[in-house]
Order: C-alpha cells, then structure tokens, then sequence
C-alpha cells in the first residue's frame, strides 16, 4: 500500500500476537466471530503523576489498518507453522477491515478512562487489530504526551526532535512524528521528513570537528558549505575560544552556537555576553545534553533560544507507555440485538457499553469535566465540545486524519486543546488528572 505521501507501507497483519488468531480460529469454529462487537482503547489511568495525556498515532493506525491484509507470504508462514488451520487461513486470505473507526483525534488531551479509540465491526475484524492498536497508540502518545510537558517548559522557545539514535529505527520517525503533533519545531529524522512532510535539520557533531586538523578548519569547511547562518558546535575543546573563532570567521550573520555539555544555565549567560560583545547579538544559542521537561524548565533563565531534545523524549520521559489497553465493550446476542459486556476482576475493572466523550466547558471556555455518556450522548450546554470523530467507514478512510494533512490538523488541535485546559496542566509538580471522567449511565 502507498500512503498519501507516497511512500510504501508494509503489510501490518503480523504485527499482532500469536493470541490474536487463535481466538479467530475458536469463534470461527464456534460461530462467534462475526458477532457486530465494539472495543474499545483507554488508559486506566495517567502515569504516576501527570495530570493529562495527549493522543498520538491515530494517523499511522488508519493507514496501517487500510494495509491489514495477509499475502502470500504471511498466510504459507501461518500455515506452515502451524498457527492456525485451513479455515481460518482460508478467511484470513480475504481479510479486509470492513467497520467503522472513531476515537479523539489526535493532539487531543485525554484522561483516564476517556475513550480514546473505538472500533466497531465483527469480532473477527476487530479482534486481529488488538495488538497493532495498541502497540501504536501506547508508543506515540507516550512520546506526545512528554513532547507536550516539553513544549510547555520551553515557554514558546523552539524545540528539536534528536531522539532516532536512542530508540528503534522505525520507532524513530514515529517519536518524531508523536514531537511534531505536540509542538516540537522540527526533527533530525530523514525518514520523519519524508513520510510527513516535517522539517528536519541539523549540521554536525563533535567527530566532523575532531576529524579536522584544527577547530577553525573544521568552522572554515562548514561555513564555506552551509554559509554565515549554518549553526557551529562550540565546546569540543573551549568554548570561549570556539565562540570567537566561530565570530571571526562568520562575522555578525552567525546563524547559532549549539552548547551540547557542562553546566548549560551558566554556560549560555557568558557566551550571550560574549556574543553581544563581540558584535553578535542576533546570533542564537542552541543547548542539547539530555534535556527533559525539568531541565528545559531550570532554563528559562537563560538566555537560550532552542532546545534540542533525545534520550528523555523518544523514551517518553520516565512513561514509556500510555498503558492502554483495548477491551471489547459491546456485542450483539443470539438475537442480534448489542449487550454491553466488561471484564469484573476486583483488580481490573472496566465499564462496559458503546461510549460517547464531551469535554464541558464553563463560561471561560475552560474545561471542567470528561463526560463519558454509556451508550448515549451527553447533552451540550451550548458550548460543551464532542470529542469523538470518525476516521474509518466501512473500512475506507475518511479524509484529512492521515498522512502531512493529518499532522498539521493534529498540531493545531494539540495548541486549542491545551489553551482549552485549566492551568494546572503548566505545572510540572506530580498532581491529579486535571479534569474528572465522569460517566453518564443510560
């Protein structure tokens, strides 16, 4: 499958669990598995702390559900090993996602229990989908939800996405994809920039400056490549020395010094005097060095203009998941007509029932509540928003949630959400979800 930027996706249909078809394989034997269900992916609760969450993925989820289909080569690798028998093989053969989708687009906040993602088919259809589900959702908003905490300790400074040497190759564009949607300026990924249309940048680490004879020939080269406004990396050997040389050579139209090691508050104040001393007031500064939201925070008052952000972001700062799980919610009956159904271990309760989401607002225009309807819609004071939309019919995607077009709509929908919020959410302190769920039974 092409996707709207073009380039090719592969097959997702073994991205699942063992688990996954052999329960195909019983409900097909017993007559079950096309029984219209409903799931349904939420998070329990918020990692140990955080006061909201911000959904991701849903983008990369549609467009591999649309290429959820077994080939050749899958079916002789299930056959062959024995996974499943000839007749499930024989269904999987002509497998194609045929339901509805909904679900919080994303760069929307969610909370616990807010239900993020619902899928509405057969069991059959639904329940392949259970792993690729989450595996995309718990990565990305884990990643968008640390982004966001970012964003909101940066205080409107830029933030760069340079995580792909810390995570899995293809978990890499992913991140920077998840970063983008909750704010993030732009990233070092290649493969981020191709597949979604985001910025990349950068310019070059301390082995292009080691692999010069001296700093200033390495600054020479580079400057000569890239022009004045190219970025210089400054503390390989001296800082103070490299700022002046950098100067020297670039003049007043040098684009940035990257600071990436020692004590970053003190390190930026004296080379933003020395910049402006020697000329230089419009040249920024740019730190890297394993930021998080904390360290970014303990720099606001320094005069830095970007951060560039890695390790802590692409492991979703200290949450590297979003703990969602995926639970069938509703089924039809022996008569056909749906029946809410939910898991009751004392430990692991869930809510059973098709949900429907509006976010309340007060006058302000501030939210107050997550209003979970169970099996209805809650009613709307006038200026209360829905939240679920719909993605998929029928099994065709509907327009604007995928690929560049789905980023852009995405980040935009981060920014609202957040102005939406009350301003609790700025704070960085452990606390409690911003916002209650509360549900509303039938």
């Amino acid at each position: 499958m092409s996707t709207s930027a073009g380039w090719d996706l592969p097959r997702t249909s073994l991205y699942t669990d063992h688990y996954e078809l052999t329960m195909l394989q019983a409900a097909l034997h017993s007559g079950a598995a096309h029984r219209k269900s409903v799931f349904e992916a939420f998070a329990r609760r918020l990692p140990d702390g955080r006061r909201y969450g911000i959904v991701a993925g849903t983008g990369r989820l549609l467009e591999g559900v649309a290429a959820f289909r077994f080939g050749e080569a899958e079916l002789d690798f299930l056959g062959r090993t024995g996974v499943v028998n000839q007749q499930t093989l024989d269904f999987l053969a002509g497998f194609r996602f045929s339901g509805d989708i909904w679900g919080y687009p994303e760069g929307e906040a969610y909370f616990p229990n807010s239900p993020i993602l619902i899928v509405e088919s057969t069991f059959a259809e639904a329940c392949i989908l259970e792993t690729y589900v989450l595996s995309v959702l718990n990565h990305d908003s884990a990643i968008a939800s640390a982004a966001s905490r970012m964003i909101t300790a940066a205080g409107g400074r830029p933030c760069i996405e340079m995580g792909s040497r810390r995570t899995h190759e293809e978990s890499a564009p992913a991140a920077a994809r998840a970063a983008v949607i909750a704010g993030f300026d732009s990233t070092s990924n290649l493969e981020a920039g191709l597949r979604y249309g985001i910025k990349t940048v950068g310019t070059a680490a301390h082995s292009f400056t080691l692999l010069h004879n001296t700093e200033r020939d390495a600054f020479e080269a580079q400057i000569a490549s890239f022009g004045a406004g190219t970025s210089l990396l400054v503390d390989t050997y001296d800082v103070e020395a490299a700022v002046r040389t950098a100067v020297e050579l670039a003049g007043d139209k040098l684009g940035a010094v990257r600071l990436d090691s020692g004590d970053l508050v003190a390190q930026a104040q004296w080379v933003r005097q020395l910049l402006d001393q020697l000329g230089n007031e419009n040249t920024k500064i740019v730190v890297t060095s394993d930021l998080d939201e904390y360290a970014i925070a303990a720099l606001q008052s320094a005069p830095v203009d970007s951060y560039g952000v890695g390790t802590s972001l692409v492991t979703g700062s200290g949450a590297p998941t979003a703990s969602m799980v995926y639970k069938l919610v509703s089924r039809t009956d022996d008569s056909g007509e749906f029946v809410s159904v939910a898991k009751t271990a004392k430990n692991k309760t869930s809510r059973g029932g098709r949900k429907y989401a509006l976010r309340k607002l007060n006058e302000r225009g501030v939210a107050t509540q997550e209003i979970v309807g169970i099996g209805h819609r809650p009613d709307d004071d006038g200026n209360d928003r829905p939240l679920l939309q719909h993605f998929m019919k029928n099994g065709e995607l509907l327009p604007g949630w995928t690929g560049h077009e789905g980023v852009v709509r995405a980040r935009q929908r981060h920014a609202d959400t957040m102005a939406e919020l009350p301003s609790v959410v700025n704070r960085l302190q452990r606390g409690d979800a911003a916002i209650p769920t509360i549900y509303e039974e039938d």
